[in-house]
């Protein structure tokens, strides 16, 4: 099993704030596209959902 894998079941602060980036990553990028109304209606709940885990998770164990 790699190493992020392992920070994930371990909730280690560096693979679960790496997840929360990616999430609020993939919300913004859902809000600017174009093309795809459903990515647009759900991307306000994604970026909320990884802002709400990156603030969580940043009082976990490094």
């Amino acid at each position: 099993m790699s190493g992020f894998f392992k920070g994930l079941l371990r909730f280690r602060r560096s693979a679960w704030e790496m997840l929360a980036t990616i999430l609020i990553a993939l919300g913004v990028f859902m809000l600017m596209q174009p093309f795809w109304m459903v990515a647009f209606t759900y991307s306000f709940i994604v970026t909320l959902v990884g802002t709400v885990m990156f603030i969580i998770v940043s009082h976990f164990p490094e």
